[in-house]
């Protein structure tokens, strides 16, 4: 399994280093992989995670005694993390267009600067707990890290489009680096760390939240031009096969 979730990880690495010179992924409308590789991403979270969180309620009941309103805090970690998101991406967009409107967003300005890396710290993390995730899955499978592979190493081209667009040259220079390096920290966290079964539901409600607003926010704005098609496939496509 070991070597397994090493090409994984290579997947994931170069998502980010590569993901670059597909140039057909750019332009406008919005490349039909793209949204595809959204759907994807949107359709593990529902059919995979989100029936591990499910599962995972047992666990969390045993260590994480709560009152009755609280009864499915699984899925209150859901909406935690995708809060949690939401709340970043729009500290990140006022302040870019604070910057903007004062003339300072350009990417070797302070201003700039501040904005560059408070979007990259906060994807590094995401992506260490993506890295840290691929060791401490509930299922420990083929299937299972075939599947989350997939999924997450599409959702990594799709964060990585986002960032490139927001930050070129700085991106291409630095962030990219940055993030590729961070999946790695967070694989070799995970081998070297064990933690409850518990936890590693705690952490995938987290990972369900940040996946389902990184996707979101890519597909819905209407600059983005999306294609509906492609996402639908996407979604229906990898349910079929998850559900195989």
């Amino acid at each position: 399994m070991f070597m397994l979730q090493s090409l994984a990880v290579a997947l994931f690495v170069c998502s980010h280093l590569f993901a670059g010179r597909l140039r057909f992924l750019d332009g406008l409308p919005r490349s039909r992989w793209l949204s595809f590789a959204g759907g994807i991403s949107v359709a593990y979270v529902f059919l995979h995670i989100f029936p591990e969180l499910e599962a995972a309620q047992a666990n969390l009941a045993d260590v994480w005694p709560v009152a009755g309103w609280l009864e499915h805090h699984a899925y209150l970690v859901a909406l935690i993390g995708l809060t949690i998101f939401y709340a970043l991406e729009r500290m990140i967009r006022r302040a870019g267009a604070s910057a903007g409107v004062s003339g300072q967003n350009e990417p070797g300005s302070p201003a700039g600067k501040g904005v560059f890396w408070l979007h990259i710290v906060s994807f590094a993390l995401y992506n260490g707990l993506i890295g840290y995730l691929l060791v401490h899955r509930e299922e420990q499978d083929l299937r299972g890290l075939v599947f989350y592979a997939v999924a997450m190493t599409l959702h990594f081209l799709v964060n990585d489009y986002g960032l490139r667009r927001d930050h070129k040259v700085a991106y291409r220079r630095t962030g990219r680096w940055i993030l590729a390096a961070a999946i790695l920290a967070g694989w070799l966290l995970g081998l070297a760390t064990q933690i409850s079964m518990a936890a590693v539901g705690l952490l995938f409600a987290l990972l369900a939240g940040g996946v389902i607003l990184n996707v979101l926010k890519e597909e819905l704005p209407q600059e983005r031009q999306s294609r509906l098609l492609p996402f639908v496939l996407g979604v229906f496509g990898y349910a079929a096969l998850l559900s195989l």
